[in-house]
């Protein structure tokens, strides 16, 4: 009897959060500066779209059969107030001039019934690109090594890029990316990117 009602409770849990697995995906990006800078945090999500929701961080699987949508939909697709899971990068400073960035990568496989993988990454003086690529690479990186896919991480990114489209196992690698300058008067800068899970 306790394993029929184990059952039954798990089923119900199931139902209450759809099994727990995200089925949507959308990126998004911002930035804020204000004197306070748990403020200039609130404003980078207001610039991002996803100041209304109470966010939850969670690590960095790219759910199987999860579909990557538009921002405008996925926001769509959400209430204020609504507790929302999302794989998060975030970067402050409060120094003049000083360059910022934050960014998520994604590897998809090409098995939609495998997962993959998010990755956050956050730095100072690099540029969107680098900053990019190298989020990107963490996350194509981190796929490969459990699809069993052999490469030498010494080698650069786009030579990996190249032995990943030969193998055929990793079919997307993208990522999003906010970088910015420090404040020339002080106030603090955030920039955030994000992958919102839904």
């Amino acid at each position: 009897m306790s394993g029929e009602a184990n059952a039954s409770e798990n089923s119900h849990a199931d139902n209450l959060c759809g099994g727990c697995v995200p089925r949507h995906v959308f990126f998004t990006r911002g930035v804020g500066k204000h004197r306070e800078k748990l403020t200039s945090f609130e404003l980078a999500l207001r610039d991002a779209g996803i100041a209304a929701f109470n966010l939850v961080r969670v690590s960095s699987i790219f759910p199987p059969q999860c579909k990557i949508i538009a921002k405008k939909r996925g926001l769509g697709m959400l209430r204020p107030g609504q507790i929302v899971h999302i794989v998060l990068s975030e970067n402050s400073t409060n120094e003049p001039h000083r360059l910022l960035a934050a960014s998520v990568g994604v590897a998809v496989p090409a098995n939609p019934d495998n997962y993959g993988y998010l990755s956050e990454h956050h730095s100072f003086g690099q540029t969107d690109d680098v900053t990019g690529d190298y989020t990107e690479d963490l996350a194509a990186t981190m796929l490969a090594t459990i699809l069993g896919v052999s490469f030498d991480p010494d080698k650069s990114y786009d030579e990996k890029k190249e032995i990943w489209r030969i193998s055929r196992q990793i079919v997307r690698t993208s990522h999003i990316t906010q970088s910015a300058v420090g404040d020339k008067g002080g106030l603090w800068t955030t920039v955030i990117a994000g992958a919102v899970l839904i």
